[in-house]
């Protein structure tokens, strides 16, 4: 990430949750970072698509099976709308605990640009078996809510 101009501020923990679409598949390991840059969104989801490819990730159908999933989740708190084929905040962050439990470990005062809604709000209005079924595998870092932030979540 460094070579490609994201600088790597703080990592969560590795996080567990359950395969989807098909749960009997093996777990994933989920995690979020949040990196520093001066590249735009469009510049950042290229770095992390170019990353997924260097792992072997081939975008066929959606949802298909990948050895890495790395998703742009939040860039400095910004809300674009399919500006350059980009969504930001992504839009399904807020309703997955995948997402939400690493990202509040290393960004607990961090807020949904959307809805303003607190990332402890957003936790606690997620389904408990949704909660319950993912969990940390290690301890990560903390960061200030005013950092970039994306999730990888690799199966």
């Amino acid at each position: 990430m460094d070579k490609a101009g994201l600088t790597v501020l703080a990592a969560s923990s590795d996080w567990h949750s359950p395969a989807w679409p098909d749960p009997s598949d093996p777990p994933y390991v989920n995690a979020v970072v949040a990196v520093k840059s001066d590249q735009t969104a469009r510049a950042i989801l290229d770095v992390l698509h170019t990353l997924e490819a260097r792992f072997g990730r081939e975008r066929s159908e959606r949802n298909a099976p990948r050895p890495l999933d790395l998703d742009l989740i939040d860039c400095r708190g910004e809300q674009l709308d399919g500006e350059d084929g980009v969504v930001i905040p992504h839009p399904r962050a807020t309703g997955r605990a995948f997402v939400l439990l690493p990202l509040a470990e290393i960004a607990p005062d961090w807020h949904d640009p959307v809805s303003g809604r607190g990332i402890d709000d957003l936790i606690a209005a997620l389904p408990q078996a949704d909660r319950s079924a993912t969990y940390a595998l290690q301890e990560g870092g903390k960061l200030s809510p005013d950092s970039l932030a994306f999730a990888g979540r690799g199966d």
